[in-house]
């Protein structure tokens, strides 16, 4: 995988940043990669690891070809250590041998390249075990955390890292991104609609309460797009029964709205007056308000229907 061209593309200022660090020497010795799943952050560490130890960068780049690049691509460089979670948690032994492994003989001389996936979820131990090891480093390393929640990483242990941010996937490279990967092109504009972030959205699209729900509301829409009465009595006949939790509640609406808003810009790009398409989509807003007013869904489905065929 040459992680440089999905960087270049999803996460260029972050891409370019680490280039000129790296071109000028100077690169931090511990960073804090934070962002949504999915946006690049793991990427990134592998593109610094064999930034440090390729053989033949080519044009400031790592060459992808050398032994050293292949061995990080398989996870099988010594000197390139990674640690995730063991079970719900990363526990103070994993950071023990961590500490451990640079310890050996002969560490301390060269350069070592330690990752640590998910470090939010670091124990109360392992966190200040790290903290120690960033403070006493043993010989020359780049240490590099990824994270998605910024706010449950020591303070201390920020302070010591220079925390870059990873933005979250426009929606047009998400979609394009999730096409890429096998799913449709109408789903993957629902589900860029839905979340920012490409882990969410395969995670919904693998949910079987989604692919479900997508379909029926797509029935709703084409109840609504044609003034049928019908679209009053589907709100009790289906939508009650797929909609028990809150969640689920906002989420059709959201899946509904994405339908109108898909058919403006069909509209749009047509030439064709969407005034109707605009009312429309105020009101499913409304609807939303409503909803998180605590307002029954029922009563917010059933009314959203009305006004909109009336």
């Amino acid at each position: 995988m040459e992680e440089g061209k999905f960087l270049a593309e999803y996460q260029p200022l972050v891409y370019s940043q680490m280039k000129k660090n790296g071109e000028h020497e100077r690169l931090a010795h511990a960073y804090l990669f934070e962002g949504d799943n999915g946006t690049g952050k793991h990427e990134m560490s592998t593109w610094l690891a064999k930034y440090i130890f390729c053989e033949q960068r080519q044009d400031n780049e790592p060459c992808n070809q050398c032994i050293n690049c292949l061995r990080i691509e398989m996870n099988e460089h010594p000197n390139v250590q990674t640690i995730t979670p063991d079970g719900q948690s990363i526990k103070v032994d994993q950071i023990r041998q961590l500490q451990a492994e640079f310890s050996k003989s002969g560490f301390e001389q060269r350069q070592q390249v330690f990752i640590i996936q998910q470090a939010e979820k670091m124990n109360a131990s392992a966190a200040n075990s790290l903290l120690k090891f960033l403070e006493e480093p043993p010989g020359s390393f780049l240490a590099i955390l990824e994270t998605d929640s910024l706010g449950r990483i020591l303070p201390t242990i920020q302070s010591r890292c220079q925390i870059i941010h990873f933005s979250p996937l426009p929606k047009g490279k998400l979609r394009e991104k999730l096409q890429n990967d096998g799913i449709g092109q109408q789903t993957a504009e629902l589900l860029a609609s839905l979340t920012n972030s490409y882990d969410k959205a395969v995670e919904i699209s693998q949910d079987e309460w989604f692919n479900g729900a997508k379909d029926i509301v797509s029935t709703w829409f084409d109840y609504l797009r044609k003034k049928d009465p019908q679209s009053f009595v589907f709100v009790q006949k289906k939508l009650l029964a797929i909609t028990k939790e809150k969640t689920q509640q906002r989420q059709v609406l959201a899946i509904l709205s994405f339908y109108f808003q898909r058919e403006r810009n069909q509209f749009l790009t047509q030439g064709l007056h969407v005034d109707g398409l605009n009312r429309e989509l105020e009101l499913i807003l409304q609807a939303q308000q409503k909803l998180e007013a605590n307002v029954s869904f029922q009563g917010v489905a059933e009314q959203l229907a009305l006004r909109i065929i009336t």
